[in-house]
């Protein structure tokens, strides 16, 4: 199993010039603690997270201004912390030096490169290019739906139906599906991931049945309030 089986491929993200403050609402909207940066080519930037706007908070204005005051003495990492605290649009707060993976690593490489970093997601880069995000939730439903199918290795026919599930899912109006993933194993589909009501539940499920090639369908569609905000935001 690699990135390309378990990914998010509907990943949330801004441009270089967002606010501060509308990159913090739109983490507050979709629930979520980071948001990838990209330029208007899809190319990735960096990486905004809730700890990046933290640092906003930190320290009182006293502390600050002599901080400042130190600044013209102090190592060039200074500066960087002065943007972080000060600046207005994500490309001054985001961090740059993100990791990222490939479509094609490895569930087991993507888990040890988590661990290591002491990080919640990693963005999946191909050709210089945002396609995707794996968090933590991702890989956790990605391996246990390894071991409630097959231990084999999804084949190509199971990725390209995960891709047409994907399209169906996407299709269908008031289903939002940055807040959802599909696995696929020898043609059986596991839906997981946040829905508002009932009815986006069976819409799901009844979208997936309908793609040909779908031997069954097992949804794991919890509610949440992120789906409900998003739903609202969008007049659903």
């Amino acid at each position: 199993m690699h990135a390309s089986d378990i990914m998010t491929t509907k990943v949330i993200s801004v441009g270089g010039d967002a606010s501060v403050t509308d990159v913090a609402n739109l983490l507050l909207k979709h629930g979520i603690s980071a948001v990838p940066v990209v330029d208007k080519t899809g190319r990735l930037l960096g990486v905004v997270s809730e700890g990046d706007l933290m640092r906003r908070l930190q320290g009182d204005t006293d502390a600050r201004g002599s901080w400042w005051l130190g600044i013209f003495s102090a190592p060039p990492n200074n500066i960087s912390e002065f943007l972080k605290v000060e600046g207005r649009n994500a490309s001054d707060v985001m961090t740059k030096d993100v990791v990222t993976i490939g479509s094609d690593t490895p569930v087991a490489e993507i888990a040890r490169l988590l661990e290591t970093n002491k990080i919640k997601r990693v963005p999946v880069v191909d050709n210089d290019r945002l396609v995707g995000i794996v968090s933590r939730a991702n890989l956790l439903h990605g391996l246990a739906a390894t071991a409630q199918q097959s231990k084999a290795m999804p084949n190509l026919d199971d990725r390209a139906l995960r891709t047409k599930v994907m399209e169906a899912l996407a299709s269908v109006d008031g289903l939002h599906v940055a807040l959802m993933n599909v696995t696929v194993h020898d043609g059986n589909v596991h839906l997981w991931g946040e829905v508002e009501t009932d009815k986006e539940q069976r819409a799901a499920r009844i979208a997936t049945e309908n793609v040909p090639g779908v031997k069954s369908v097992d949804t794991d569609l919890g509610r949440s309030e992120a789906a409900r905000v998003v739903n609202w935001a969008w007049g659903a």
